[in-house]
This record gives structure tokens, sequence and C-alpha cells, in this order.
């Protein structure tokens, strides 16, 4: 870990006199501010505890502190640690990562010595709102420690231009009253980057005339469907669903927020237009990222799957989008008699040139950063030969945006366009029946079984590695061990095209992006070459290890990195890296599509960056921060706990209207439970959480009233695989009172049922009429319909008013097999199921019924008078008694004669 550069001196420095909240720009080295603060705290004399990290920053953390020769480095407290062993671990002091569950319930349970504390530190503190398990731990803190630190660190400074007054909102559950703003513009971090510039290189690729016609279509097929969704809904008419925002990643989550609290209202239309904007900004996406064959087996599989589910929104139909699929196809193939065409007659031709039986002829246009991507390392082994004694000075760093693109770089690299692209098409649409022909055609120019040769221009001749030239690199390079794996060698590569061959459409639906393509490659995601000088690719995105390509970085030390794809913060990473290794040179290529949606990306990213820093600075100038705020003492209105119902009326009769002492309400919560918001908010309420683990029900309120907790999402999966039933069942049986409590998203809209998807009778896949039968069923269990935790918390206030406190150990002892059964539930419950099925049986008589009849056996046995005596109701005996002696015969009869 090279030191602290001049400007993050300062951040630290300004962080360890004062505790706030720091962000700054994506890729500024946030991570290496929160490193050196574990660095000063990293000793059995402290206990420091550090919030919101994944288990990949930790063991970064962890591996960079063991380089520096810490003599006391963090450990890691997972749910692997016994609880009883916990209290050991934490006297021990030093650094601590503690999951947030198990923090929680340890200063519930006071196992963790809170005035022992330190301090903590919150990392990615722009997630830190008011319900989350950070900030019930942090509230928890500081109600028991008043001395110790709180900083936080953030690099995502768009984040906190949504909502209201969303910075201010996330300090004050920080508990800290100093914002520290460190934008790349910052005159201290300007001025010291601009000293240490690294020389750049700005190549502005032009697009093809096809692919340009191409990003034109699929721009005007966007429009249309932002015009169509606006005109669908009105209230939707705001400035980020505009074109330039659609192009930018965070589209998405824009979109979400806007319509997911009214998605229950919206009409099929609105949500295929949402679903076709997706495919869109994915087309647009895989339009520069990858080859003519991809995109055009991704759009063709597009109208295939769109025309055999109908779930198209029309923009198949426009114009525009018949000139995309001529302009895809021309750029792989053309049929010799005819033409291009972009507007005109377009629909003719389109059906004239997917005609199976005839001729066609491959184009197999080349990406044009391809090409550019040659003169790139042309240039730099022409520039390497002269200085062949400076073994270390001219490795290649090549960053692309995901695992996909570097394989088909890899590829490229080695064999050489021609053949990559024949390769990828023979894959592609060789499984088709209707290119048996043009199979035929390609195999006579080039047989499948021949050895692929690099062709003169397409890019560099690269020799394959041999185990004698890593041996070689093994002295020096540590990386080559890692890439350098000859025997999988032909294998991988062959798995390689396999995978970014098939492309479909779920790609599209899923809500993951194209990144975990090559999840057995070495290093999770790095691609080697190794020749003279060595050349390594990395994606930007996707790895598991989010610090992978700066490990790469710093390990092979590359004089040459060429950006493939632009990402923001690897562009800062650079200007860190840079700035911390003076005198030693460092070229940036940087490939770029002039004029297209990908430049209009990047850009968009900046000013939304640039945008928020403004805002952030104008919110700090008038903000207005109490002196109470970071809780030192018990001003701060935030560490009060009380609820929101107000105190009952004073009786006069007793002791003359004096105060009465108030007992302390108290909830039983299952130790599963705390992954959710609820127990933080039950507890800010003023009401005592007690942490255990429950067998039979989630929330213990009074001796008799036991709540399951359910969100809609585990309250269909519970319905169809049955847990719920075995659920109410164990409740209903131990306690008077079962509750069944439907937790909805606030952002969700507060509805079960969509718009159209009511039944009008019972159905087996009808959630509504599942729960129907569960109320039938269970007729003691009361179900609770909540549109969001807080509402949640207030009714259990509201359930707890004037009712006893329940044990813990009680409530513990109760499991499916418990023996503790009350005196009212002493019957048997299989029985008592079976009598309350039969006609004339009902929650009144049941109970007096089961008082007077042993068993089943005896019941039959009982006259019709009999029966009317013990249940108080002639009619009832009745039916209970042709139930038991009718037969069946004579059922079927009375049926017929009915009919």
């Amino acid at each position: 870990m090279t030191p602290l550069l001049e400007y993050e001196s300062q951040i630290f420095l300004d962080l360890f006199h004062e505790d706030g909240l720091v962000i700054t720009a994506k890729g500024l080295g946030v991570d290496r501010i929160l490193l050196n603060f574990l660095r000063l705290y990293c000793d059995p004399g402290n206990l420091l505890l550090v919030l919101n990290t994944n288990v990949a920053e930790e063991q970064y953390f962890i591996e960079q502190l063991r380089s520096e020769g810490a003599s006391h480095l963090p450990r890691i407290i997972t749910n692997e640690i016994p609880s009883n062993e916990r209290y050991s671990v934490y006297t021990e002091g030093g650094v601590l990562f503690v999951t947030s569950r198990i923090l929680v319930v340890d200063f519930l349970t006071d196992r963790i010595p809170a005035n022992l504390i330190t301090g903590i530190l919150v990392y990615r503190a722009h997630k830190i709102i008011d319900s989350c398990q950070e900030a019930f731990i942090l509230r928890l803190y500081r109600q028991k420690n008043k001395q110790g630190f709180i900083k936080a660190f953030t690099d995502d400074a768009v984040a906190f231009s949504l909502g209201f007054c969303r910075v201010e909102r996330v300090m004050r559950n920080l508990f800290v009253r100093k914002l520290y703003l460190w934008p790349r513009f910052h005159l201290a971090v300007s001025s010291f980057l601009d000293r240490h510039k690294p020389e750049v290189i700005e190549l502005h690729v032009s697009l093809t005339p096809a692919m340009l016609t191409i990003q034109t279509a699929i721009m005007d097929v966007m429009n249309a469907c932002l015009k169509e969704l606006k005109h669908y809904n009105p209230s939707l008419d705001v400035e980020d669903l505009s074109l330039e925002n659609a192009v930018g990643k965070s589209f998405e989550k824009a979109v979400r927020y806007y319509l997911d609290p009214v998605w229950h209202q919206l009409g099929t239309k609105t949500k295929s237009l949402v679903q076709d904007l997706k495919i869109l900004r994915t087309l647009l996406q895989y339009l520069t990222q990858y080859d003519c064959v991809t995109f055009l087996n991704l759009l063709e599989s597009l109208r295939a799957t769109e025309k055999a589910f109908g779930q198209n929104s029309g923009w198949l139909f426009l114009d525009a989008s018949n000139t995309m699929f001529v302009n895809a196809r021309a750029r792989v193939y053309r049929c010799p008699q005819a033409k291009l065409k972009t507007s005109v007659n377009v629909a003719k031709s389109t059906a004239k040139e997917t005609d199976p039986t005839e001729k066609k002829e491959l184009v197999l246009e080349m990406n044009p950063k391809w090409e550019a991507l040659s003169e790139v390392l042309t240039e730099i082994k022409r520039e390497n030969e002269p200085s062949e004694e400076l073994t270390d000075s001219g490795h290649v760093l090549i960053c692309a945006s995901d695992d996909q693109t570097c394989a088909q770089l890899k590829e490229y690299i080695s064999i050489g366009a021609e053949d990559l692209l024949k390769k990828i098409y023979n894959k592609t649409f060789g499984k088709n029946e209707k290119a048996e022909h043009l199979l035929m055609a390609t195999m006579k120019l080039k047989p499948g079984k021949s050895k692929v040769r690099p062709k003169s221009g397409n890019g560099p001749k690269v020799k394959k590695a041999r185990t004698e030239t890593l041996k070689k690199k093994k002295s020096e390079l540590t990386l080559t061990q890692m890439v350098g794996r000859e025997n999988n060698e032909e294998c991988k590569e062959e798995k390689d095209i396999e995978d970014y061959d098939s492309v479909s459409l779920e790609h599209i639906t899923e809500e993951t992006e194209v990144d975990d393509v090559m999840l057995n490659l070495p290093t999770d995601a790095c691609y080697g070459i190794l020749k003279e000088p060595l050349i390594i690719l990395h994606p930007l995105l996707g790895c598991s290890d989010p610090y992978s390509l700066s490990r790469v970085l710093h390990e092979i030390e590359p004089r040459y990195v060429i950006l493939y794809d632009a990402e923001l913060s690897f562009v800062r990473q650079l200007e860190i890296y840079r700035a911390s290794r003076p005198g030693k040179p460092l070229r940036v290529y940087f490939l770029i599509y002039g004029g297209s949606t990908e430049e209009q990306r990047y850009l968009t990213n900046l000013r939304k960056e640039k945008t928020a820093f403004e805002n952030l600075i104008r919110e700090k100038a008038i903000m207005v921060v109490p002196e109470e705020r970071e809780g030192r003492n018990n001003s701060n209105p935030d560490l009060a706990r009380g609820g929101s119902l107000s105190p009952a009326e004073t009786d006069t009769r007793k002791a003359g209207g004096q105060a009465q002492k108030k007992e302390q309400h108290r909830i039983i919560v299952d130790l599963r439970e705390f992954r959710s918001e609820l127990p933080s908010l039950i507890h800010r309420h003023g009401i005592d959480v007690e942490p255990v683990t429950l067998e039979v029900g989630d929330y213990i309120l009074t001796p008799d009233i036991c709540v399951e907790r359910k969100s809609v999402s585990d309250l269909i999966g519970s319905l169809n695989n049955g847990r719920l039933y075995t659920q109410c069942i164990a409740m209903s049986r131990y306690y008077k009172r079962p509750v069944l409590l439907i937790e909805f998203d606030p952002n969700k809209p507060f509805a079960l049922n969509f718009r159209g998807s009511f039944h009008q009778e019972i159905s087996i896949n009808d959630i509504t009429s599942k729960i129907t039968l569960l109320t039938l069923h269970f007729p003691k269990l009361r179900i609770i319909w909540c549109p969001s935790p807080h509402v949640s918390a207030e009714l259990f206030e509201e359930l707890k008013q004037k009712r006893p406190q329940p044990d813990a150990a009680t409530a513990m002892a109760v499991t499916a097999d418990s023996e503790i059964v009350s005196e009212s539930d002493r019957y048997n419950p299989g029985p008592q199921d079976f009598l309350m099925k039969m006609p004339g049986v009902n929650g009144k008589n049941c109970r007096a019924l089961m008082n007077r009849v042993k068993n089943i056996a005896e019941l039959v046995k009982l006259s019709q008078e009999q029966l009317a005596d013990i249940l108080g109701n002639a009619n009832n005996a009745k039916q209970i008694w042709e139930f038991i002696h009718s037969s069946y015969m004579d059922k079927a009869a009375q049926v017929k004669n009915r009919r």
C-alpha cells in the first residue's frame, strides 16, 4: 500500500480530529482512507467496529494490513463464533468486522461491552436510512457510549440526490455534525493530480455507417416508447425520464422509483413499454460492445420471442425497427440481388432477405474498436523493440467492461477478426436448419478441422505462452502463475466462445447484467496473453472481488493501459496510481466511439456526479445542524425512546390522580427477524426488544398473542409449500390469539391482487383463495395487513396496552413437540379438527361437545335427543346425527330426486 497522497492526508486528518461524513468522488480512494484508520486503531488497546462491508472488502483490508506487517490483524465476527464466546472476543480488542444482525443482538443482550468501544467506522454511508440495521446499531451504541467516535465514508454522491434532504437525514442517523465533501474538482485534488498527469491518448473511433443507422433507429424507437409512456401516464412527465438519461445505467432505478408505488394501477400497455425500454437499452449496449454476429443473434431472438408470446408494445412494427433489422443483417451477410434499404419498402426487402433458399455471402463486419486496438498494440510493440533491456517496462493492461468482452478480445488478438467472426457465426447460426446451405458454403471456404492462423492486418501476431516463458517470468510476475495454465488453454478458449455466443432474451429480462459469464477462469476474471511484452486483459465490472483490478494494476505495474471501455471510477484510479508513483511513465489509451451512446453515457455519469456535488455544496451551506446532534449528552431527541400514543387519561380515583408507576413494555423477538426493519422501529417506540430463538411465531407480544410476520413474497412462498399451514397449527395450539401479520413494502403498492387478477371462484393458484381457506380452517387466526414496518410497530404498541408482558423462558419452551399446553387447549388437536369439520359443529358448541363426550366412538353412539341436549340446538343435533348415520346410498338417492 503506497503512502497517502496530499489530499488524502488532508481528508484523513480532518476526519481524525472531528467526526463526520466524508463524501468523495468515485475512484478517489475512500477505501485507502478507511484502511489508514484500520491501521491506526489495529491494536488490542482499542475496540473498533466496522459496519457495512462485504466479505471481499474485509479480506482485502486484512490482506493489506498483513502485507504491511500489522501485528494484530482485524477479525471477522460471523455466526460461526458461538454467542457465549463473543464476549471474550470483544474484550480482546482490535478491529472487528461484525455482521449487522449479530451486532444488534449483542447490543440488546449486553453481550458486547459498549463502554469499551473506541469507535465505529461506517462504510457506504449513503445506505444508512432511518430503519436499517446499521442505524439501529448506531442508536444503541450512542445510548450506551457517549465518548466513542463515529466516522462514515462513501463515494456515491449521486445517491444523495434522491429524496428530500437525504444527506441531512443520513447525518442524523449517523450522529455526526460535520460534512466533508471532496469532489474531483476540489482545488486540492485537481491541483495535485494535474501535477502528476498520466500521458493520455484519446482515440475517437468512428461508427460504421450500418452501426450509426442502427443506433439512430434504436434511439428513435426509444424516444417513441418514452413519449408513449408519458402519454399513458401524465404524472410521469419528469426530467429523469428523458432520452439522455434512458441511455445511462441508472435509468431502470429511476423508472422503478416512479412506477413501483402505482404498479398495480398500470395497464398492460405501460408495463410492456417499460419492458421494451429495458430491451432497447440492452440492444444499444450490445451494438457497441460486441461483434456484429452476437448483436444479430440477439436481435433475431427478440423478434422470434416477441412474435411467439405477443408481448411487444408495437415497436417491432415501426419503420425504424425494420431499418434496424436490415442493417444488422447487412453487417453479417448480404444477398447478391438485394440492395441495402434503410426506410423505403423495408418490410418487403426484409421478407425477401430472410428467404432461406436465397444464397447469402458472408460480410462479417469487424468491430471498429478492434482495428483501433490492433493499431495501439502495434505501436506499443514498435516502441518496446529498441528497449529490450527494460524487461518490466512494456507491460500492457487492457480493460474492458465485462468478461464477455475480454473473452472476445483475447480470441481476436490470438486468431484475428475474420477467423473469430466465422467461428462465432458457425456456432451461433450453424444449428439453425434454415442456414444449412450457408454452412456448406462456409465449409468450402475454411475446413472446420484446420488450424486457424492469424490474418495480417486483423491483429498483431501473438504466440501462445510456453511453459519456458512462464518460468522465466515467474520470479518477476506472480500474476502469471494464475493465468499461465497451458493444460487448460484450448478447452478454456472453446468455452469462452460458447459462453458469449449463447445470447438470448433471458439476458435482458433478468435483473442481472451480462457480467458473470466466465466464473471458472483463473482469478475469477483475468485473461492473460503471455508474450513480449506481457498483455493482460481484465474486466472493469462483474468480478466477485471488487479489488481484483487494483491488485492486477499494482502487481504487473503496466506502462501502457488501454481503456477499451470507459469507466469513471477506474479512470480516477489510474490518476491516483500515476500520482503515487512519481517518475514512472504511464500512458493511457482511451478508446471511445465518437458521437455514440457510449460516449453520451460516460459524459452523463460525469455530469450527474458534478451536479450532485454542487447540490451537496449548496445544501451544506444552508444546513442547520443542532449542537446535540452527536448525542454525547441526553438532549438529542433521536436517542429518546417513546411511543406515538398519547398517555392514558388520568384516573382520579387511584391515589387522587397521582402518576402511576408505568411498567416497561417488552416484546420477545425471534433472532431471525433481525434481518428486517421492524425490531429497530419497535425499539424506537420505547418497547424493549428481547432476542431469543423461537420455534413458534416471530413476535410474542403478550402471553396470549403470538405474531407470525410475512412479507408478500414470503407469504406466497409459505402458502405454496405448506409451511404457513404448519405454523398456523402450532400458533393456534399454544396461543389463544394467533396473528398473521402481512407486511408490505412501503415503496410497493398496498395491494395483494393487481388489477384484472381477481377470480370469481376459489382457485388453487389464487393467493386470496388460499388465504380464504386458511381463515376457514383456523377460526382463531387473526390477519393484520400493514402497508409498512412503521405501521406494524405502531400496531404492536397499541396491542400491548394494558396487557401483561410475555416471558422469554416460556416462549422458548414452546416448540412443535412441546407438552406445555394451557388448560383450555387440553384436547387432542387431530380429533378436534375432525370434529370441527362435521356439519352442525361450530366454534361455539364445540367446547361443550368435547367436555361431555370422551371420543369419536362415544359420539357416534349418542341419540339425536342426547345430542340436542348437549348442543342446545335441535337443528344442529339433527345435522350431526344425520351426517353420522345416513348411508351414502340414501344421500345419493336424495340428490338424484332433487334433480
